[in-house]
């Protein structure tokens, strides 16, 4: 396969382009659903083709293939390159790239047990196993809704371009995803939408006890509609679990300082961004908030050593101590900006464009613990989960509706409260941090972008922080 790879980029350097890249990706993943205890069929995915990146005269081609023929390849190098030819026309400012160093290197995810040698009976009877322990004499509560998914996916990315970078990365990943809806007599209908997911093998898996993890789930729905109270619509003071930390990092944070939109290329798709291009340095919270992305912790859900453009991954700090610090970059933004890349470009197939995105993106956590987060609260709400967020095209204005919550009351947590709204800027919100948690935890996600989409695989998280002086209600 790398011999495929660097063939592509050979033929693409023999005429005479100014860079070129080829990136190779074979992958292959399986997926098993419980719909209400029945079984849905298997979803069985493979995929394996090239693409090929070109810079001409300071515009960019773009080409892929699933034929791996060298009559095809060849093909496609063309293609990528008449490409180039025809928008140079409409390139208002040439392409450059950041100067990056060229490496070759394997590196791979670990997994003690690989998920090839997992078969679809057994992941079957991990589902079969956590529906046993959704039965409302268990949960307590009825459960007319039950959706189970247990997915995985390995995918083998080789990468060369015309610098010498020579580069073989695996990733494994397994991901369970449950929607429960909850109904009580008298009491409404309540939905729960939870997934969790990392990089590794089936010990992933096992270390989840995804049976004890959904059932608590589905009790704690019961509880809620039988206990849950009408949320509070005033200003008092908020305490948000790692869930909640985790999606207001993700959107709030680590959309509004992807460069590319910054610079305008994502407004017609996914919007823009409140933040500016000479806004480093610019402070949006208190000096609890350092917000990163990092793709490099171990068996994480996004995963990756080094991006789709050959760039060796490493942590990036957002917001540091409450000010814009840096953004999430790729070579060609990197380059218009004057700074290196940081390894944000992400290609979730061969048929896509590497493009900016987030990796694994949480605050930093702090030095307080869970006691004394709430004990610090004479009159306040723990929102420990969400149910539902918006946030504007710009990231500037957002809205959240928690799902678990309670009332805080004299440093205690109390009754539970249905569906507080926290409408708030992102300043506004960073703003009002004043004590950060000592204990991260991390949620698997989805995050889409991209014109076609690109789904890519992403922890949020962080500890659980307290916001002082916040209005509820909506």
């Amino acid at each position: 396969m790398e011999d495929l790879v660097r063939y592509v980029v050979d033929s693409a350097s023999a005429k005479g382009v100014e860079y070129a890249e080829a990136r190779l990706h074979v992958d292959v993943g399986s997926g098993v659903t419980l719909s209400n205890g029945i079984p849905e069929p298997v979803q069985l995915a493979s995929a394996k083709g090239l693409a090929v990146r070109l810079l001409v005269d300071g515009a960019m081609g773009f080409a892929c293939t699933n034929e791996l023929s060298k009559e095809s390849l060849s093909e496609v190098v063309e293609v990528a390159y008449r490409m180039a030819k025809a928008t140079k026309k409409l390139v208002a400012k040439p392409i450059s790239l950041s100067k990056e160093k060229a490496e070759e290197v394997r590196w791979e995810s670990k997994a003690r047990k690989p998920l090839l040698d997992v078969a679809i009976e057994q992941k079957f009877s991990v589902l079969d196993d956590i529906e046993k322990n959704l039965k409302p004499d268990v949960v307590k509560v009825e459960l007319p809704s039950r959706t189970l998914v247990l997915f995985d996916d390995i995918t083998d990315r080789y990468f060369a371009n015309t610098e010498g970078a020579r580069i073989h990365g695996t990733v494994s990943r397994i991901g369970l995803l449950f929607i429960l809806t909850a109904s009580e007599p008298g009491k409404g209908t309540i939905q729960r939408i939870g997934n969790k997911g990392e990089s590794g093998g089936w010990e992933r898996l096992e270390e989840w006890d995804p049976s004890r993890l959904v059932s608590e789930e589905a009790a704690t729905l019961g509880r809620i509609l039988r206990e849950g109270k009408q949320a509070p619509r005033e200003e008092l003071d908020l305490v948000l679990g790692p869930e909640v930390t985790g999606i207001v990092c993700h959107e709030s944070c680590g959309h509004p300082q992807e460069a590319d939109r910054i610079l305008g290329r994502e407004a017609a798709q996914a919007g823009e961004s409140y933040v500016k291009a000479d806004m480093i340095g610019y402070r949006v919270g208190t000096e609890a908030v350092t917000v990163v992305d990092d793709p490099t912790l171990p068996n994480s859900y996004g995963f990756y050593l080094y991006d789709e453009e050959g760039v060796r991954a490493r942590r990036r700090t957002l917001i540091k101590k409450g000010t814009i610090n840096e953004f999430l970059h790729n070579r060609e933004t990197g380059a218009q900006l004057g700074v290196n890349s940081n390894g944000a470009a992400r290609a979730v197939s061969y048929d896509r464009e590497p493009i900016i995105r987030m990796a694994n993106t949480f605050m930093l956590p702090g030095e307080h613990t869970d006691e004394e987060l709430v004990g610090d609260v004479r009159n306040g709400v723990f929102v420990k989960t969400f149910m539902e967020w918006n946030i504007d095209d710009r990231r500037y204005n957002q809205r959240y509706v928690g799902l678990e919550a309670y009332l805080i009351e004299n440093g205690e947590v109390k009754s539970p409260v249905r569906n507080p709204i926290l409408e708030i800027t992102t300043p506004g919100l960073y703003g009002s941090v004043d004590a950060v948690g000592k204990n991260p935890e991390y949620e698997a996600a989805t995050c889409g972008k991209g014109e076609p989409d690109q789904g890519a695989p992403v922890w949020h998280g962080g500890p659980a922080i307290r916001l002082r002086n916040v209005r509820l209600g909506g």
